[in-house]
């Protein structure tokens, strides 16, 4: 089927099987490489995009349901200005292997952007982001920093 997805701003139209995952179209049609393939069933959030400026799993998601606009990691730094985010968790050292960053990052932008303020609330917005190499105090730590950086525009 012919599909046509906005993906950090710019128009694709792809041919894809009805079954086709938005994560797969992003990564093996258009070459965006953030998102990654974690689990393949939802359970790690590696795999996290905005759609319509919410998050979700790209795993679970059919590339031709996706009528809204996709942001992916890479549609958040504008040229060489990282997004407050990104920069939080470079400051904060908010990563280690990086495998689960990007999916981390998206979690962590659609936290400040809804202004989710307690640590402890935070931490349950971002359950679904596993981070197997327990970067956990610094995600929190940078989504404090993005979070205050934001209050401050």
């Amino acid at each position: 089927m012919d599909i046509s997805l906005e993906v950090n701003g710019r128009t694709a139209e792809l041919s894809v099987d009805p079954g086709v995952t938005l994560l797969d179209a992003l990564r093996e049609r258009l070459g965006i490489t953030g998102p990654k393939k974690g689990c393949d069933r939802g359970q790690c959030g590696a795999c996290t995009v905005h759609v319509g400026g919410r998050p979700v799993l790209s795993c679970l998601t059919l590339a031709a349901t996706v009528k809204q606009q996709v942001r992916t990691v890479e549609g958040l730094s504008a040229g060489d200005r990282l997004h407050p985010v990104q920069q939080a968790f470079v400051d904060q050292d908010a990563l280690q292997c990086g495998f689960c960053t990007s999916g981390q990052v998206m979690s962590a932008v659609a936290a400040v952007e809804q202004r989710i303020e307690d640590n402890a609330d935070v931490r349950e917005f971002m359950s679904g982001n596993i981070c197997r190499c327990s970067a956990y105090p610094n995600i929190v730590a940078a989504i404090e920093q993005a979070r205050r950086a934001d209050a401050s525009v």
